[in-house]
C-alpha cells in the first residue's frame, strides 16, 4: 500500500471526509499543511496521520510530504475529494503490473455535481489528461518512490506544480486509470462552468507560453 500525501490549508471539513475513506488503503497518511488556521490539523491527528507543518504553496507542500513518506510508492491527493468507486483496484492493478514502477498514473477527474454542466467539464478534463498527458492534481497522482526520485519530484511551484511533474513524466511514463477520483464543484458552482475552465486554459496557457507560475497566482483565483 502506498503511502498518501495530501496538501491543506484550511481543510478541515474536507479532510474529515476524505480520511475515513482512506482507512486501510494506506501504509501511511502524510498530511502536509500550510499554516491552517482552522482544525485541519487536529483532524489530521485524531485520523492517525502524520503531520508535516510549514509554508504555504502546493509545490513545497508535496515536497515536504514525500520527503517524509517512507513507501515504496506515493498516491498524492487533494483534500477536496472522494475516492470513486474501484479506486482501490485500479491502484493495486497498476502498482503490481511488472512495469508499474517505471509509470506513473492518474485517475479519471469526475465532480460531485449532478449537473450536465459537470458533465462536459469532466469530459474535458479526462480528454486532455488522456491526449494530451496533462492531469491535474485533482486526478492524484500514483508514482513509485524510484520514479519520484529520478525526475526530481514535485518542484517549489506555488501553482502548475502538477503540469511541471506531468511534463517532465512525458506520454509514455504516465497512464489514466479506469476509476475515478471525485472532486468538489464548489469553485465550477462559484466562478461559472465556463468561466472556470476557461480561466485553467488561459493559466495553462500562459504557463507554457513562459509565464512564471508565481505571476499567475492572482488570476487562477
Amino acid at each position: 500500500m502506498p503511502s498518501i500525501v495530501i496538501p491543506t490549508l484550511n481543510a478541515g471539513e474536507s479532510l474529515a471526509r476524505l480520511l475515513p475513506c482512506l482507512a486501510g488503503h494506506a501504509g501511511e497518511i502524510i498530511v502536509s499543511d500550510g499554516g491552517s488556521t482552522d482544525d485541519t490539523c487536529a483532524i489530521a491527528l485524531s485520523h492517525g496521520a502524520v503531520l508535516v507543518e510549514g509554508s504555504a504553496g502546493r509545490g513545497p507542500q508535496l515536497a515536504r510530504g514525500a520527503a517524509a513518506a517512507g513507501g515504496g510508492w506515493l498516491l498524492f491527493l487533494h483534500a477536496d475529494l472522494v475516492p470513486g468507486e474501484g479506486w482501490d483496484d485500479a491502484m493495486r492493478a497498476h502498482i503490481a503490473e511488472p512495469g508499474g514502477p517505471d509509470r506513473a498514473a492518474a485517475f479519471r477527474f469526475a465532480l460531485d455535481d449532478p449537473a450536465p454542466q459537470a458533465r462536459r467539464v469532466e469530459r474535458l478534463a479526462n480528454w486532455r489528461a488522456r491526449r494530451l498527458a496533462l492531469p491535474y492534481g485533482d486526478q492524484g497522482l500514483l508514482i513509485s518512490r524510484i520514479l519520484y526520485d529520478r525526475i526530481g519530484g514535485y518542484r517549489p511551484l506555488p501553482l502548475m506544480e502538477d503540469v511541471d511533474i506531468a511534463r517532465r513524466l512525458g506520454r509514455r511514463r504516465l497512464v489514466l486509470l479506469d476509476a475515478a477520483l471525485v472532486s468538489s464543484a464548489r469553485r465550477y458552482r462559484r466562478d461559472g462552468w465556463w468561466a472556470r475552465p476557461a480561466r485553467n486554459l488561459l493559466c495553462l496557457s500562459l504557463y507554457l507560453a513562459g509565464v512564471p507560475a508565481t505571476a499567475l497566482r492572482r488570476l487562477y483565483g
